[in-house]
């Protein structure tokens, strides 16, 4: 059984992750600390008292879960309702003021080191390879994510995503083909 102190680690551990995770499908970050903060709570009270080593199968399931109610929840709202700001403003949610990718990738030990050049060029190679991850169908985002962001194996990926391993690695295999044709298409090789 997981130790209070375990369940703490792991979520302090998961948090930003799940985090861009939830921002990549939901396109909107104050749902997606929605999503992640249901998601935490959901594990903390009905799964607990798991093993530490299950968590986080069960949290990913939880957060998949979760974004999957945030959807249907939407869609019947927008069904319903049509609010005058949608109508007005329309999607542009794309200019935030924080980038959460860039700051959970830097390095803060070495980034005082490097030269504006060099962070430059880092942030907008960050930036094209996250609006291409934003761009890949919902399915192939979360099998990239699942297995790539949060480095879980098929298996674990497949569970999480209420699957097939079979569908995973298709999954897989279509996103990085995307993504490697629309980057190498920017003049990025990876």
């Amino acid at each position: 059984m997981a130790t209070e102190q375990e369940l703490s680690d792991f979520l302090k551990g998961v948090e930003k992750r799940a985090f861009k995770r939830s921002v990549y499908h939901v396109r909107d970050e104050e749902a997606a600390l929605d999503i992640v903060q249901d998601s935490m709570l959901k594990l903390a009270q009905h799964y607990g008292d798991k093993p530490a080593a299950e968590l986080p199968m069960l949290f990913h399931r939880i957060l998949s879960n979760c974004t999957l109610d945030w959807f249907r929840r939407q869609k019947t709202r927008n069904a319903v309702f049509t609010t005058m700001s949608d109508i007005a403003h329309g999607d542009d949610n794309e200019d935030g003021d924080f980038d959460w990718m860039q700051t959970y990738a830097a390095d803060d030990t070495h980034e005082t080191a490097q030269s504006a050049e060099t962070l430059t060029q880092r942030s907008q190679l960050l930036q094209s390879i996250e609006k291409e991850i934003q761009s890949l169908p919902a399915r192939q985002r979360e099998a990239f994510l699942l297995r790539y962001w949060e480095d879980m194996d098929v298996a674990e990926t497949a569970a999480a995503m209420g699957c097939s391993e079979g569908s995973v690695k298709t999954h897989c295999f279509r996103a990085i083909q995307s993504l490697s044709k629309a980057l190498k298409a920017k003049g990025i090789e990876l």
